[in-house]
Protein backbone atom coordinates (compact mmCIF):
# COMPACT_ATOMS: atom_id res chain seq x y z
CA UNK A 1 0.00 0.00 0.00
CA UNK A 2 1.37 3.24 -0.70
CA UNK A 3 0.21 6.33 1.13
CA UNK A 4 0.59 9.63 -1.25
CA UNK A 5 0.05 12.19 1.67
CA UNK A 6 3.99 11.54 2.68
CA UNK A 7 5.33 15.20 2.59
CA UNK A 8 3.78 17.21 5.30
CA UNK A 9 3.33 14.47 7.88
CA UNK A 10 5.27 15.77 11.10
CA UNK A 11 7.67 14.02 12.70
CA UNK A 12 8.82 12.74 16.71
CA UNK A 13 11.82 14.61 18.12
CA UNK A 14 13.03 11.33 18.87
CA UNK A 15 12.38 8.09 20.02
CA UNK A 16 12.07 8.60 23.89
CA UNK A 17 9.19 10.80 23.20
CA UNK A 18 7.25 8.66 21.08
CA UNK A 19 7.86 6.14 23.81
CA UNK A 20 6.79 8.32 26.46
CA UNK A 21 3.42 9.60 24.86
CA UNK A 22 2.61 5.62 23.65
CA UNK A 23 3.01 4.89 27.17
CA UNK A 24 1.05 8.29 28.86
CA UNK A 25 -1.76 7.33 26.56
CA UNK A 26 -1.50 3.19 27.79
CA UNK A 27 -0.98 4.20 31.40
CA UNK A 28 -4.46 6.12 32.85
CA UNK A 29 -6.31 6.14 35.98
CA UNK A 30 -7.37 2.56 35.45
CA UNK A 31 -4.18 1.65 35.94
CA UNK A 32 -4.88 3.31 39.37
CA UNK A 33 -8.38 2.47 40.70
CA UNK A 34 -9.23 -0.23 38.17
CA UNK A 35 -6.52 -2.49 38.96
CA UNK A 36 -5.68 -2.88 42.55
CA UNK A 37 -9.58 -3.45 42.94
CA UNK A 38 -9.31 -6.54 40.46
CA UNK A 39 -6.31 -7.99 42.01
CA UNK A 40 -8.08 -7.38 45.43
CA UNK A 41 -11.53 -9.01 44.59
CA UNK A 42 -10.13 -12.14 42.52
CA UNK A 43 -7.94 -13.75 44.81
CA UNK A 44 -4.91 -11.55 44.90
CA UNK A 45 -1.52 -12.45 43.48
CA UNK A 46 -3.97 -15.29 41.76
CA UNK A 47 -5.23 -12.80 39.39
CA UNK A 48 -2.10 -11.86 37.66
CA UNK A 49 -2.71 -15.27 35.30
CA UNK A 50 -5.52 -14.78 34.05
CA UNK A 51 -4.29 -11.30 33.43
CA UNK A 52 -0.85 -12.17 31.68
CA UNK A 53 -2.30 -14.80 29.92
CA UNK A 54 -4.72 -11.98 28.24
CA UNK A 55 -2.07 -9.54 27.98
CA UNK A 56 0.35 -12.24 25.64
CA UNK A 57 -3.00 -13.09 23.60
CA UNK A 58 -4.48 -10.64 23.53
CA UNK A 59 -3.43 -7.49 24.43
CA UNK A 60 0.41 -7.45 22.57
CA UNK A 61 -1.32 -8.59 19.33
CA UNK A 62 -3.43 -5.76 19.08
CA UNK A 63 -1.21 -3.06 20.45
CA UNK A 64 1.68 -4.63 17.70
CA UNK A 65 -1.16 -4.55 14.87
CA UNK A 66 -2.29 -0.57 15.58
CA UNK A 67 1.72 0.39 15.79
CA UNK A 68 2.51 -1.65 12.72
CA UNK A 69 -0.29 -0.27 10.63
CA UNK A 70 0.09 3.05 11.16
CA UNK A 71 3.68 3.35 11.01
CA UNK A 72 3.81 1.66 7.82
CA UNK A 73 0.64 3.85 6.07
CA UNK A 74 1.63 6.70 8.02
CA UNK A 75 -1.92 7.67 8.39
CA UNK A 76 -4.53 8.54 10.88
CA UNK A 77 -7.20 5.97 11.45
CA UNK A 78 -9.65 6.59 8.74
CA UNK A 79 -7.15 7.42 6.22
CA UNK A 80 -5.45 3.97 7.37
CA UNK A 81 -8.99 2.13 7.02
CA UNK A 82 -10.25 3.14 4.01
CA UNK A 83 -6.94 2.51 2.11
CA UNK A 84 -6.61 -1.12 3.18
CA UNK A 85 -10.42 -1.09 1.94
CA UNK A 86 -13.11 1.65 1.23
CA UNK A 87 -15.75 -0.61 2.96
CA UNK A 88 -13.84 -0.17 6.54
CA UNK A 89 -13.69 3.44 6.73
CA UNK A 90 -16.63 3.26 9.16
CA UNK A 91 -13.97 1.58 11.54
CA UNK A 92 -11.96 4.78 11.19
CA UNK A 93 -15.32 6.83 12.27
CA UNK A 94 -16.07 4.63 14.71
CA UNK A 95 -13.11 5.03 16.31
CA UNK A 96 -13.14 8.65 16.14
CA UNK A 97 -16.41 9.10 17.51
CA UNK A 98 -15.76 6.51 20.73
CA UNK A 99 -12.51 9.02 21.31
CA UNK A 100 -14.24 12.21 21.39
CA UNK A 101 -17.27 11.20 23.44
CA UNK A 102 -14.44 9.22 25.70
CA UNK A 103 -12.41 12.40 26.01
CA UNK A 104 -15.67 14.74 27.05
CA UNK A 105 -16.24 12.66 30.05
CA UNK A 106 -12.68 11.78 31.13
CA UNK A 107 -11.88 15.50 31.22
CA UNK A 108 -14.69 16.02 33.78
CA UNK A 109 -13.21 13.38 35.81
CA UNK A 110 -9.89 15.57 35.49
CA UNK A 111 -12.00 18.38 36.30
CA UNK A 112 -13.04 16.64 39.33
CA UNK A 113 -9.54 16.02 40.27
CA UNK A 114 -8.67 20.06 39.44
CA UNK A 115 -11.33 20.77 42.20
CA UNK A 116 -9.90 18.35 44.83
CA UNK A 117 -6.60 19.58 44.05
CA UNK A 118 -7.13 23.31 44.78
CA UNK A 119 -8.79 22.63 48.17
CA UNK A 120 -5.56 20.00 48.74
CA UNK A 121 -3.70 23.23 50.01
CA UNK A 122 -6.12 24.00 52.83
CA UNK A 123 -5.41 23.28 56.62
CA UNK A 124 -7.48 20.93 57.78
CA UNK A 125 -8.46 19.10 54.89
CA UNK A 126 -12.25 20.31 53.90
CA UNK A 127 -12.76 16.64 53.73
CA UNK A 128 -11.53 15.85 56.85
CA UNK A 129 -14.38 17.41 59.19
CA UNK A 130 -18.35 17.99 58.82
CA UNK A 131 -19.20 21.34 58.27
CA UNK A 132 -21.49 23.82 60.99
CA UNK A 133 -25.15 24.14 60.52
CA UNK A 134 -26.63 26.86 59.26
CA UNK A 135 -27.01 28.18 62.80
CA UNK A 136 -23.21 27.59 63.88
CA UNK A 137 -24.71 25.74 67.17
CA UNK A 138 -23.22 21.56 65.56
CA UNK A 139 -22.38 20.02 62.71
CA UNK A 140 -24.43 19.71 59.17
CA UNK A 141 -26.69 16.67 60.03
CA UNK A 142 -26.46 14.70 56.53
CA UNK A 143 -22.84 15.08 56.82
CA UNK A 144 -23.19 13.23 60.49
CA UNK A 145 -25.36 10.67 59.04
CA UNK A 146 -22.78 10.11 56.46
CA UNK A 147 -18.71 10.96 57.02
CA UNK A 148 -17.22 13.94 56.02
CA UNK A 149 -15.31 12.69 53.12
CA UNK A 150 -18.35 11.33 51.68
CA UNK A 151 -20.26 14.47 52.32
CA UNK A 152 -17.66 16.60 50.66
CA UNK A 153 -17.39 14.10 47.25
CA UNK A 154 -21.44 13.68 46.85
CA UNK A 155 -22.79 16.91 48.59
CA UNK A 156 -19.87 19.66 48.46
CA UNK A 157 -18.26 18.43 44.98
CA UNK A 158 -20.99 16.48 42.81
CA UNK A 159 -23.95 18.31 44.49
CA UNK A 160 -25.46 15.06 43.99
CA UNK A 161 -29.54 14.39 42.91
CA UNK A 162 -31.42 11.59 43.89
CA UNK A 163 -31.77 10.05 41.07
CA UNK A 164 -30.36 10.64 36.52
CA UNK A 165 -34.35 11.89 35.97
CA UNK A 166 -33.51 15.02 38.55
CA UNK A 167 -31.29 16.82 36.52
CA UNK A 168 -30.74 19.94 39.27
CA UNK A 169 -28.41 22.80 37.92
CA UNK A 170 -24.91 23.23 36.72
CA UNK A 171 -22.57 23.65 39.77
CA UNK A 172 -20.82 26.88 39.21
CA UNK A 173 -17.12 25.73 40.59
CA UNK A 174 -17.32 22.59 38.95
CA UNK A 175 -18.38 23.90 35.46
CA UNK A 176 -14.89 26.68 36.08
CA UNK A 177 -12.88 22.98 36.82
CA UNK A 178 -13.94 21.79 34.09
CA UNK A 179 -13.34 25.31 31.98
CA UNK A 180 -9.42 25.24 33.07
CA UNK A 181 -9.57 21.27 32.46
CA UNK A 182 -9.88 22.06 29.32
CA UNK A 183 -7.83 25.05 28.49
CA UNK A 184 -4.67 23.12 29.92
CA UNK A 185 -5.37 20.42 27.17
CA UNK A 186 -5.98 22.69 24.21
CA UNK A 187 -2.65 24.78 25.60
CA UNK A 188 -0.88 21.35 25.99
CA UNK A 189 -2.00 20.57 22.02
CA UNK A 190 -1.61 24.06 20.71
CA UNK A 191 0.97 23.19 18.34
CA UNK A 192 0.03 19.43 18.04
CA UNK A 193 2.52 16.68 18.60
CA UNK A 194 5.28 19.22 18.78
CA UNK A 195 4.02 20.84 22.12
CA UNK A 196 2.21 17.91 23.13
CA UNK A 197 6.17 15.82 22.72
CA UNK A 198 7.41 18.19 25.20
CA UNK A 199 4.41 17.56 27.77
CA UNK A 200 4.78 13.97 27.94
CA UNK A 201 7.88 14.84 29.11
CA UNK A 202 6.10 15.64 32.35
CA UNK A 203 2.99 14.04 32.41
CA UNK A 204 3.76 10.26 31.26
CA UNK A 205 7.38 10.26 33.60
CA UNK A 206 5.73 12.29 36.85
CA UNK A 207 3.12 9.41 38.46
CA UNK A 208 6.01 7.17 38.66
CA UNK A 209 8.04 9.69 41.01
CA UNK A 210 4.92 9.95 43.12
CA UNK A 211 4.10 6.21 42.95
CA UNK A 212 7.67 6.02 44.39
CA UNK A 213 7.31 8.60 46.71
CA UNK A 214 3.85 7.44 48.38
CA UNK A 215 5.53 3.91 47.93
CA UNK A 216 8.82 4.31 50.27
CA UNK A 217 6.60 6.77 52.92
CA UNK A 218 3.63 4.04 52.92
CA UNK A 219 6.23 1.05 53.55
CA UNK A 220 7.15 3.10 57.32
CA UNK A 221 3.22 3.23 58.09
CA UNK A 222 1.87 0.58 60.71
CA UNK A 223 0.01 -2.11 58.72
CA UNK A 224 1.76 -1.57 54.97
CA UNK A 225 2.82 -5.00 55.07
CA UNK A 226 -1.14 -6.30 55.80
CA UNK A 227 -2.30 -4.67 53.07
CA UNK A 228 0.33 -5.81 51.05
CA UNK A 229 0.08 -9.40 52.16
CA UNK A 230 -4.33 -8.95 51.59
CA UNK A 231 -3.43 -7.98 47.87
CA UNK A 232 -1.00 -10.84 47.31
CA UNK A 233 -2.15 -13.60 48.90
CA UNK A 234 -3.49 -16.09 45.98
CA UNK A 235 -6.44 -17.62 46.22
CA UNK A 236 -6.26 -20.39 43.10
CA UNK A 237 -9.88 -21.83 43.73
CA UNK A 238 -11.50 -18.18 41.90
CA UNK A 239 -9.84 -19.46 38.78
CA UNK A 240 -12.66 -21.61 37.96
CA UNK A 241 -14.57 -18.65 37.62
CA UNK A 242 -15.20 -17.84 34.14
CA UNK A 243 -15.92 -13.87 35.43
CA UNK A 244 -12.39 -13.87 36.23
CA UNK A 245 -11.15 -14.25 33.02
CA UNK A 246 -13.36 -11.98 31.34
CA UNK A 247 -12.08 -9.67 33.83
CA UNK A 248 -8.71 -9.76 32.84
CA UNK A 249 -8.93 -9.81 29.06
CA UNK A 250 -11.20 -6.83 29.57
CA UNK A 251 -9.00 -5.19 31.58
CA UNK A 252 -6.10 -5.40 29.95
CA UNK A 253 -7.90 -4.66 26.48
CA UNK A 254 -8.66 -0.91 27.51
CA UNK A 255 -5.60 -0.26 29.83
CA UNK A 256 -4.00 -0.51 26.20
CA UNK A 257 -5.96 2.08 24.97
CA UNK A 258 -6.29 0.29 21.60
CA UNK A 259 -9.34 1.17 18.84
CA UNK A 260 -9.44 4.47 19.79
CA UNK A 261 -7.38 5.70 17.26
CA UNK A 262 -4.89 7.80 19.02
CA UNK A 263 -2.04 4.90 18.83
CA UNK A 264 -2.51 4.66 15.12
CA UNK A 265 -1.96 8.47 14.65
CA UNK A 266 1.17 8.48 16.89
CA UNK A 267 2.72 5.66 15.40
CA UNK A 268 2.50 7.38 11.86
CA UNK A 269 4.61 10.38 12.94
CA UNK A 270 7.49 7.45 13.11
CA UNK A 271 9.77 6.47 9.95
CA UNK A 272 8.62 4.11 8.37
CA UNK A 273 11.91 2.06 9.26
CA UNK A 274 11.49 1.66 12.93
CA UNK A 275 11.20 -1.60 14.82
CA UNK A 276 7.28 -1.54 15.95
CA UNK A 277 7.37 -4.94 17.78
CA UNK A 278 10.11 -3.82 20.12
CA UNK A 279 8.12 -0.66 20.82
CA UNK A 280 4.23 -2.53 21.29
CA UNK A 281 6.21 -5.44 23.73
CA UNK A 282 7.82 -2.74 25.79
CA UNK A 283 4.80 -0.59 25.97
CA UNK A 284 2.57 -2.97 26.81
CA UNK A 285 5.29 -4.89 29.51
CA UNK A 286 5.27 -1.17 31.04
CA UNK A 287 1.75 -0.61 31.04
CA UNK A 288 0.96 -3.96 33.10
CA UNK A 289 4.00 -3.34 35.30
CA UNK A 290 2.67 -0.14 36.39
CA UNK A 291 -0.73 -1.57 37.15
CA UNK A 292 1.13 -4.11 39.35
CA UNK A 293 3.85 -1.23 40.64
CA UNK A 294 0.61 0.82 41.60
CA UNK A 295 -1.04 -1.82 43.52
CA UNK A 296 1.75 -2.20 45.65
CA UNK A 297 1.74 1.91 46.73
CA UNK A 298 -2.40 1.77 46.94
CA UNK A 299 -2.19 -1.08 49.19
CA UNK A 300 0.47 -0.34 51.47
CA UNK A 301 -1.79 2.70 51.92
CA UNK A 302 -5.28 0.81 52.25
CA UNK A 303 -3.47 -1.14 54.68
CA UNK A 304 -2.48 1.48 56.80
CA UNK A 305 -6.20 2.82 56.63
CA UNK A 306 -7.50 -0.53 57.61
CA UNK A 307 -4.86 -0.75 60.16
CA UNK A 308 -6.05 2.79 61.99
CA UNK A 309 -9.73 1.74 61.58
CA UNK A 310 -9.10 -1.74 63.49
CA UNK A 311 -7.44 0.15 66.36
CA UNK A 312 -10.00 2.78 66.62
CA UNK A 313 -12.42 0.01 66.66
CA UNK A 314 -11.10 -1.94 69.97
CA UNK A 315 -10.29 1.38 71.12
CA UNK A 316 -14.01 2.71 71.46
CA UNK A 317 -14.71 -1.03 72.96
CA UNK A 318 -11.66 -0.76 75.45
CA UNK A 319 -13.69 2.42 76.61
CA UNK A 320 -16.99 0.61 76.44
CA UNK A 321 -15.39 -1.91 78.96
CA UNK A 322 -13.29 0.34 80.97
CA UNK A 323 -16.49 2.43 81.89
CA UNK A 324 -18.68 -0.23 82.69
CA UNK A 325 -16.34 -2.59 84.59
CA UNK A 326 -14.51 0.75 86.47
CA UNK A 327 -11.00 -0.98 85.21
CA UNK A 328 -8.68 1.80 86.06
CA UNK A 329 -7.02 3.58 83.03
CA UNK A 330 -4.11 1.84 81.01
CA UNK A 331 -5.06 -1.18 82.17
CA UNK A 332 -6.66 -2.34 79.17
CA UNK A 333 -4.95 -1.71 76.17
CA UNK A 334 -4.55 -2.70 72.27
CA UNK A 335 -2.41 -5.47 72.99
CA UNK A 336 -4.09 -6.85 76.06
CA UNK A 337 -7.64 -6.18 74.78
CA UNK A 338 -8.42 -9.53 73.79
CA UNK A 339 -6.91 -11.34 76.91
CA UNK A 340 -9.40 -8.79 78.95
CA UNK A 341 -12.33 -9.35 76.22
CA UNK A 342 -12.10 -13.20 76.83
CA UNK A 343 -11.70 -13.00 80.54
CA UNK A 344 -14.25 -10.74 80.97
CA UNK A 345 -16.88 -12.51 78.53
CA UNK A 346 -16.12 -15.82 80.06
CA UNK A 347 -16.90 -14.16 83.78
CA UNK A 348 -19.40 -11.63 83.02
CA UNK A 349 -21.50 -12.80 79.72
CA UNK A 350 -24.70 -11.36 80.78
CA UNK A 351 -22.90 -7.63 81.17
CA UNK A 352 -20.64 -8.09 78.07
CA UNK A 353 -23.14 -8.80 75.81
CA UNK A 354 -25.74 -5.74 76.90
CA UNK A 355 -22.86 -3.67 76.21
CA UNK A 356 -23.07 -1.97 72.45
CA UNK A 357 -19.32 -3.49 71.62
CA UNK A 358 -18.15 -3.45 68.07
CA UNK A 359 -16.65 -6.64 66.02
CA UNK A 360 -13.33 -5.57 65.15
CA UNK A 361 -12.22 -7.48 62.71
CA UNK A 362 -8.83 -6.52 60.73
CA UNK A 363 -9.96 -8.87 57.50
CA UNK A 364 -13.29 -7.01 57.50
CA UNK A 365 -11.57 -3.44 57.11
CA UNK A 366 -9.29 -4.70 54.52
CA UNK A 367 -12.05 -6.20 52.47
CA UNK A 368 -13.97 -2.55 52.36
CA UNK A 369 -13.00 -2.85 48.43
CA UNK A 370 -13.76 0.05 46.04
CA UNK A 371 -12.56 0.90 42.30
CA UNK A 372 -13.04 4.07 40.49
CA UNK A 373 -14.31 7.43 41.84
CA UNK A 374 -14.85 5.53 45.24
CA UNK A 375 -11.53 5.11 45.47
CA UNK A 376 -9.64 8.27 44.27
CA UNK A 377 -12.30 10.56 45.89
CA UNK A 378 -13.40 8.74 49.28
CA UNK A 379 -11.27 5.78 50.19
CA UNK A 380 -8.10 7.17 49.18
CA UNK A 381 -8.99 10.97 50.37
CA UNK A 382 -10.00 9.28 53.93
CA UNK A 383 -6.35 7.30 53.72
CA UNK A 384 -4.33 10.37 53.08
CA UNK A 385 -6.24 12.44 55.50
CA UNK A 386 -4.99 9.85 58.45
CA UNK A 387 -1.68 10.32 57.21
CA UNK A 388 1.23 12.77 58.82
CA UNK A 389 1.30 16.11 56.59
CA UNK A 390 -1.70 15.00 54.98
CA UNK A 391 -1.80 18.19 52.94
CA UNK A 392 1.91 17.37 51.33
CA UNK A 393 0.33 13.90 50.18
CA UNK A 394 -3.23 15.03 48.78
CA UNK A 395 -1.40 17.55 46.79
CA UNK A 396 0.68 14.53 45.34
CA UNK A 397 -1.58 12.53 44.61
CA UNK A 398 -4.21 15.02 42.87
CA UNK A 399 -1.15 15.93 40.31
CA UNK A 400 -0.59 12.27 40.01
CA UNK A 401 -3.92 11.55 38.77
CA UNK A 402 -3.74 14.90 36.92
CA UNK A 403 -0.86 13.93 34.73
CA UNK A 404 -1.95 10.23 34.56
CA UNK A 405 -5.41 11.60 33.28
CA UNK A 406 -3.72 14.58 31.16
CA UNK A 407 -1.79 11.81 28.62
CA UNK A 408 -4.38 9.52 28.39
CA UNK A 409 -6.39 13.13 27.08
CA UNK A 410 -3.65 13.57 24.38
CA UNK A 411 -4.27 10.14 22.95
CA UNK A 412 -8.19 11.12 23.01
CA UNK A 413 -8.12 14.42 20.98
CA UNK A 414 -5.23 13.28 18.71
CA UNK A 415 -7.76 9.97 17.85
CA UNK A 416 -10.32 12.62 17.33
CA UNK A 417 -7.81 15.31 14.70
CA UNK A 418 -5.87 12.97 13.00
CA UNK A 419 -8.91 11.52 11.03
CA UNK A 420 -10.54 14.85 10.63
CA UNK A 421 -7.46 15.87 8.61
CA UNK A 422 -8.07 12.41 6.74
CA UNK A 423 -11.22 13.41 5.81
CA UNK A 424 -10.45 16.71 4.60
CA UNK A 425 -13.56 18.42 6.13
CA UNK A 426 -11.60 21.04 7.38
CA UNK A 427 -10.82 23.72 4.83
CA UNK A 428 -6.51 23.76 4.60
CA UNK A 429 -6.73 27.29 5.49
CA UNK A 430 -7.70 27.23 8.88
CA UNK A 431 -4.89 26.75 11.14
CA UNK A 432 -4.61 23.58 13.57
CA UNK A 433 -4.45 25.81 16.38
CA UNK A 434 -8.30 26.96 15.50
CA UNK A 435 -8.77 23.66 14.87
CA UNK A 436 -8.13 22.60 18.31
CA UNK A 437 -9.67 25.29 19.86
CA UNK A 438 -13.06 24.52 18.19
CA UNK A 439 -12.51 20.97 19.12
CA UNK A 440 -11.76 21.60 22.67
CA UNK A 441 -15.00 24.45 23.00
CA UNK A 442 -17.10 22.01 21.53
CA UNK A 443 -15.89 19.05 23.96
CA UNK A 444 -16.53 21.54 26.96
CA UNK A 445 -19.94 22.73 25.93
CA UNK A 446 -21.36 19.16 25.38
CA UNK A 447 -19.33 18.10 28.64
CA UNK A 448 -21.65 20.54 30.74
CA UNK A 449 -24.09 17.66 31.35
CA UNK A 450 -21.77 16.23 33.79
CA UNK A 451 -21.39 19.55 35.51
CA UNK A 452 -25.41 19.02 36.67
CA UNK A 453 -26.42 17.42 40.01
CA UNK A 454 -26.93 14.31 37.87
CA UNK A 455 -23.71 14.54 36.06
CA UNK A 456 -22.22 11.53 38.04
CA UNK A 457 -24.40 9.31 36.57
CA UNK A 458 -24.14 10.69 32.99
CA UNK A 459 -20.07 9.85 33.48
CA UNK A 460 -20.93 6.49 34.62
CA UNK A 461 -23.52 5.67 31.40
CA UNK A 462 -20.66 7.46 28.94
CA UNK A 463 -18.52 5.10 31.00
CA UNK A 464 -20.87 1.70 30.87
CA UNK A 465 -21.63 2.37 27.14
CA UNK A 466 -19.38 4.27 25.14
CA UNK A 467 -15.87 3.28 26.42
CA UNK A 468 -16.90 -0.50 26.31
CA UNK A 469 -18.40 -2.99 23.75
CA UNK A 470 -18.10 -0.36 20.67
CA UNK A 471 -13.70 -0.66 21.30
CA UNK A 472 -14.01 -4.24 21.50
CA UNK A 473 -16.24 -4.18 17.98
CA UNK A 474 -13.78 -1.86 16.53
CA UNK A 475 -10.94 -3.57 17.77
CA UNK A 476 -12.20 -7.05 16.16
CA UNK A 477 -12.93 -5.26 12.75
CA UNK A 478 -9.79 -4.24 12.96
CA UNK A 479 -8.14 -7.32 12.81
CA UNK A 480 -10.46 -8.86 10.51
CA UNK A 481 -9.66 -5.97 8.17
CA UNK A 482 -5.99 -6.49 8.60
CA UNK A 483 -5.32 -10.06 8.52
CA UNK A 484 -8.39 -10.90 6.55
CA UNK A 485 -9.11 -8.42 4.13
CA UNK A 486 -5.48 -7.17 3.71
CA UNK A 487 -4.39 -10.57 4.25
CA UNK A 488 -1.47 -12.25 6.19
CA UNK A 489 0.44 -11.97 3.66
CA UNK A 490 0.83 -8.86 2.43
CA UNK A 491 1.26 -7.38 6.20
CA UNK A 492 3.81 -9.95 7.22
CA UNK A 493 5.66 -8.50 3.97
CA UNK A 494 4.97 -5.04 5.22
CA UNK A 495 6.58 -5.38 8.63
CA UNK A 496 9.98 -7.33 7.05
CA UNK A 497 10.02 -3.50 5.19
CA UNK A 498 10.09 -1.75 8.51
CA UNK A 499 11.39 -4.50 11.08
CA UNK A 500 13.86 -6.66 8.69
CA UNK A 501 12.01 -9.69 9.84
CA UNK A 502 8.56 -10.97 9.23
CA UNK A 503 6.51 -11.75 12.25
CA UNK A 504 6.96 -15.34 14.24
CA UNK A 505 4.20 -17.86 14.52
CA UNK A 506 3.31 -16.61 17.86
CA UNK A 507 1.75 -13.14 16.46
CA UNK A 508 0.47 -14.93 13.45
CA UNK A 509 -1.68 -17.44 15.82
CA UNK A 510 -2.96 -14.56 18.03
CA UNK A 511 -4.05 -12.26 14.66
CA UNK A 512 -5.81 -15.09 12.93
CA UNK A 513 -7.17 -16.92 15.78
CA UNK A 514 -6.63 -16.38 19.16
CA UNK A 515 -6.72 -12.53 19.95
CA UNK A 516 -10.60 -12.68 17.44
CA UNK A 517 -11.80 -15.22 19.31
CA UNK A 518 -11.28 -13.56 22.86
CA UNK A 519 -12.56 -10.69 21.62
CA UNK A 520 -15.82 -12.29 20.66
CA UNK A 521 -15.85 -13.68 24.19
CA UNK A 522 -15.37 -10.31 25.75
CA UNK A 523 -18.00 -8.40 23.83
CA UNK A 524 -20.69 -10.98 24.18
CA UNK A 525 -19.85 -10.58 28.24
CA UNK A 526 -20.05 -6.77 27.98
CA UNK A 527 -23.16 -6.65 25.81
CA UNK A 528 -24.49 -8.81 28.96
CA UNK A 529 -22.94 -6.36 31.14
CA UNK A 530 -24.45 -2.93 29.99
CA UNK A 531 -28.14 -4.74 31.32
CA UNK A 532 -26.75 -4.14 34.95
CA UNK A 533 -25.45 -0.66 34.37
CA UNK A 534 -28.77 0.18 36.01
CA UNK A 535 -27.88 -1.55 39.08
CA UNK A 536 -24.59 -0.10 39.49
CA UNK A 537 -26.20 3.42 39.12
CA UNK A 538 -28.34 2.42 41.87
CA UNK A 539 -25.49 0.90 44.06
CA UNK A 540 -23.73 4.39 43.58
CA UNK A 541 -26.30 6.22 45.45
CA UNK A 542 -26.89 3.65 47.91
CA UNK A 543 -23.80 4.68 49.16
CA UNK A 544 -24.34 8.10 48.80
CA UNK A 545 -26.71 7.08 51.25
Amino acid sequence: LENSGVEERPKWDNKIQYLLTCIGFAVGLGNIWRFPYLCQIYGGGAFLIPYLIALVFEGLPLLYLELAIGQRLRMGSIGVWKSISPLLGGVGIASMIVSFLVSIFYNTIIAWVLWYFFHSFQNPLPWSQCPLNDNHTGYDVECEKSTSVNYFWYRQTLNITPDIETSGSLQWWLVICLASAWCVVYICFIKGIESMGKAVYVTATFPYLVLTIFLVRALTLPGATDGLVYLFTPDWEILKNPQVWLDAATQIFFSLSVAFGGLIAFSSYNSERNNCERDAVLVGVINSATSLYASISIFSILGFKATNAYNSCREDNILDLTNHFELSDQNMTLENYYQWYDYLNSTFPDEVASLPLKSCNLQTFLDQSASGTGLAFIVFTEAVMEMPGSQVWAILFFIMLLSLGLSSMFGNIEGVLTPMHDLKIVPKWIPNEVLTAIICLASFLMSLIFTLGSGNYWVEVFNGYVGSVPLLIIAFFEIIGVIYVYGMKNFSEDIYFMTGSRPNIYWKACWMVISPIMLLAVKNVGFMGNYVLEALLGWELSIKK
